[in-house]
């Protein structure tokens, strides 16, 4: 019985691994920039993470980062912003007000 129940933990161990392994490791490296209007700041999110919200009056987002992002055009990451859904490194598009985005 004891064979058993550390043979069961060891396969469980084995399978948790090479689930966590297939995890990104760390977040996109660099800034996402959004642009509101010419009256206000710059909005910088640096090394992005998960959903992100876009500031209330964005028109443009710009990818600096080292990986895509995934434009959405809801606050929940849930519905891809057509035809601008994935932005490269180094490229930007508009974006709608109450849109989100993801580092992939």
């Amino acid at each position: 019985m004891k064979r058993l129940v550390l043979g069961s933990a060891a396969a469980a161990s084995a399978v948790f691994g090479l689930l966590t392994a297939a995890a990104p490791a760390h977040a996109a490296d660099g800034p996402v920039v959004v642009y509101r209007t010419p009256f206000q700041p710059l909005s910088i999110y640096n090394d992005p993470t998960g959903c992100t919200n876009l500031p209330i009056a964005a028109t443009q987002v710009n990818n600096q980062t080292d990986r895509d992002i995934t434009l959405y055009a809801d606050p929940f990451c849930l519905v891809a912003a057509l035809p601008f859904s994935t932005i490269r490194p180094g490229y930007g598009a508009p974006v709608s007000a109450i849109g989100s985005f993801s580092a992939s």
